[in-house]
Order: structure tokens, then C-alpha cells, then sequence
């Protein structure tokens, strides 16, 4: 399935400049004028521009594949984005304002590895700028963020790649296949992982803000609070910037299971906690599909066991197990695991698949369609175990039925200056 090709360079100058916009538009350079030698031709080389310099992102600059190059960084906090030229010994520009990137750049695609809470509004912003984006996972903090982002990719025609790399393993494909396919019967039931949920900010002592660190930005949509270094580098375990590790390594397992029960488009219609609290177990049932039990606790957290009627597979990440053992006659040849084992949670393979899109205009394998419905269902997850009782949900409205008490947890108030532009 292709997009429709994007608006012409002219195209896109005169749209912006009929709506007051001044917005470089994307180009390409030849890698003779940036100094480099062997590279791909001018029209395959594609220039990167990283926004939020922490670990993962600087994982990911350290995996561009041949034919992309990374040319500038942004974050709030320009130290880190400092540091990180300084360890590659590069002479990349740093930017606080990833906006100021934008208007100085010649830009045609960035990678965004901030912070969950504050991730959609640089995406939206990058997409009104005429950029292809790469965006770490979990792709939103709140329900309503994710279609809001959805629409927006399908306006500005752009190439969206979601970081659930698992989507462009050669081992994870065929088994989710495997398993759509009904090759291993029936599906009867699923068990995941119980993925922890977050909990809520009580608060930490105000600490000094340090040098180049704009923590207004950082706090971003949520409450201006008071600077801790804790809460700006262990926000993953409080509710207003994450999900949790149900939201973290559940944007995972929870992908498998929607793309082995060939859920990609939709998502469950009951979800209900089993045991109270936040860390509880929690269960879900596809209209048409099997009930779904996050159960699982200290197992491998990429995936899921689901239990066919002629046998039961465990898929993980780049891995899998049947039960009986040598139920699979034609699985991949294992040396294809290889390219994806190593330090640094490795991702070269999937952003390929992302520049080999940006240059086709196909939809990459993990889109923002597949990548929205998939942490939607996390969030869900969330929202039962967090008011303690069963829900239903309209997949296709996208919206709770006739319980306006889960409808409310959504979204969220957005701070005044970043609120998400209408599309």
C-alpha cells in the first residue's frame, strides 16, 4: 500500500507561504559538498536531525545505515545534546528549540527520542515542516495524542516509523504470521507479561535547575513542577510523563499480540482487572478473538505464549518456542538473528526500513496506524487497573461506551504553549 507522494518543494512553499508559515522545505544534499567520500548518490542520501539527545537516541544516531547521515541535534537540556557530539567528535549544531533546527537546517527527516509526554507535539510539528519522522516508542502518552497524530501523518503524507523494531525482525513476522495464519489451531487463549503500571507524582525537593536546561520545555503540556534531577530522569514511573512499563516494554508484547491475532487496525472491546492496584492483573477480549491475560511475571517482556488448539507458541523478541518442540518445520534460518543481536538494543534493520520508505513512499513496517492502536491498548490496560472495574471500548469510535469517567482519561489538559495544533 503507497501514500500519496508529497507536495512538490514549490507546492509546499506556496501552501506555507499563503498560510504565513516560514518553513524550510525538505531537500537533499550531495555528499561531496558535506565532506564525504563513497557516499550514495544526492538523491539517496537522506540528512537527519535528532530531537531529545538522551540514551536511546544516541543508540539510534549510533545505527544510521549507510545512505542517511545525522547533521544536528536538538533537546532542551543542551548538555546532553553537547556531550553527545563530543563523544562522536563530530562538529554537529545543537539546538535547544528543536523548532530553531527547523528554520536552519536543510532537513529531511528527524528522529524523536524525547520523553513520552512530550513527544506528539515535536512529531506534529516536524510533519507541518515537510519532514518524514522516526519515533521512539511508546508513540504517545495519552489516547486522544495518537489519532490526533495519525491524522496529521495522513494530511502532510508523511513516513512515520514507530521504534517497535520487533515489527522488521525476520523471527517475530513469521511467527506473528504463523500464528494469523492458523497454524497453530485456533487461538484459545493469550498470555502476556504483567507489564507494572506507573503511579502518581507525590511530589520531590526543589533542586536547582541546572545550566542550559529550559525546564519549562521539559515539563512541556504537563504542571511546571519544581526541578528534581530524579523527576527529570526518572519520569518513566509517574503517570503524568508515562504509562509505566506497560506503556515501555508492553508498546512491545502487546504489538505482537495485536499483529499475531491480525488486530493491527482495532483493538479490544472488554477490558477488567482480575487483582486490584496499579500492578495488578489485568485481562482483555477481542470482539471476534480470545480473551487476553496479563499474567506473566518475570518472563521475557517482548511478547506473549498464545495457546492454539494444535499447539502453543511463545513468542519474544527474535525468538520463539512451541510446545510440541518441533511443531515448526520452516521457520527462518536462525543466522538471521544475528543482525539484530549485540549491545544497544540494536535497530539498524528497522530504520533502513524507514529510509527505504523515505525514498518509496510506502508505508514502513511499524506505521503510525499500527503503532497507535498498539499503545492504545496499553493505555487501556492502564485505565482499567486504575478504576478497578470492567470496561468497554468502541475501537472504531475510539472512545469508552456510555462511562464518561474512563472517557475523561483519554486525554489530558495541555499547558498554555503546547497545546497539539487542530489538523
Amino acid at each position: 500500500m503507497k501514500n500519496s507522494p508529497p507536495p512538490s518543494r514549490r507546492e509546499f512553499l506556496k501552501r506555507t507561504a499563503a498560510a504565513g508559515l516560514a518553513i524550510a522545505a525538505p531537500t537533499f544534499i550531495p555528499g561531496r559538498v558535506l565532506g564525504l567520500e563513497n557516499t550514495p548518490p544526492p538523491s539517496e542520501h537522506v540528512l537527519i536531525g535528532v530531537i531529545g539527545v538522551g540514551v536511546r537516541s544516541r543508540q539510534l544516531i549510533d545505527q544510521i545505515p549507510p545512505g542517511a547521515r545525522v547533521v544536528a541535534l536538538a533537546d532542551c537540556y543542551t548538555q546532553r545534546a553537547i556531550d553527545a557530539v563530543k563523544e562522536r567528535k563530530v562538529n554537529w549544531p545543537v539546538y535547544q528549540d528543536y523548532r530553531d533546527m527547523f528554520d536552519s537546517e536543510k532537513l529531511d527527516a528527524v528522529i524523536v527520542g524525547t520523553p513520552d509526554h512530550a513527544r506528539t507535539l515535536p512529531c506534529i510539528r516536524a510533519m507541518q515542516a515537510g519532514l518524514d519522522v522516526y519515533a521512539e516508542k511508546p508513540l504517545t502518552a495519552y489516547v486522544r495524542e495518537g489519532r490526533i497524530l495519525v491524522d496529521a501523518v495522513r494530511k502532510h503524507k508523511r513516513v512515520f516509523q514507530v521504534g517497535t523494531q520487533q515489527r522488521t525482525m525476520e523471527i517475530n513476522r513469521f511467527c506473528c504470521e504463523f500464528i494469523r495464519e492458523g497454524k497453530i489451531g485456533k487461538v484459545e487463549k493469550v498470555s502476556g507479561v504483567n507489564y507494572p503500571g506507573p503511579r502518581r507524582y507525590e511530589g520531590l525537593p526543589e533542586e536547582p535547575v541546572p545550566e542550559n536546561d529550559d525546564w519549562n520545555t521539559w515539563c512541556g503540556p504537563t504542571e511546571l513542577r519544581p526541578f528534581n534531577n530524579q523527576l527529570q530522569f526518572a519520569w518513566v514511573q509517574w503517570r503524568d510523563y508515562s504509562g509505566g512499563e506497560m506503556t515501555n516494554w508492553g508498546a512491545h508484547g502487546i504489538d505482537q499480540i495485536q499483529w499475531a491475532l491480525g488486530k493491527d487496525g482495532t483493538g479490544p472491546t472488554e477490558l477488567w482487572p482480575d487483582t486490584p492496584g496499579p500492578n495488578g492483573i489485568v485481562s482483555m477480549r477481542y470482539k471476534d478473538g480470545p480473551t487476553v491475560r496479563f499474567e506473566r511475571n518475570g518472563a521475557p517482556m517482548g511478547g506473549a505464549v498464545f495457546f492454539g488448539s494444535e499447539c502453543k507458541m511463545e513468542i519474544n523478541r527474535n525468538r520463539f518456542a512451541t510446545n510440541p518442540a518441533h511443531f515448526v518445520k520452516d521457520a527462518p534460518n536462525p543466522a538471521v538473528r544475528d543482525k539484530w543481536e549485540g549491545d544497544g538494543w540494536i535497530a539498524r534493520p528497522h530504520i533502513q526500513n524507514w529510509l527505504d520508505c523515505i525514498k518509496s513512499r510506502e508505508l514502513p513496517s511499524a506505521d503510525v496506524e499500527i503503532g497507535h492502536r498498539s499503545i492504545t491498548v496499553c493505555h487501556l490496560l492502564n485505565i482499567a487497573r486504575e478504576l478497578g472495574r470492567k470496561l468497554l471500548w468502541d475501537p472504531e469510535k475510539e472512545q469508552f461506551v456510555g462511562d464518561d469517567e474512563a472517557n475523561k482519561l483519554l486525554d489530558r489538559p495541555r499547558r498554555a504553549g503546547f497545546e497539539l495544533p487542530s489538523v
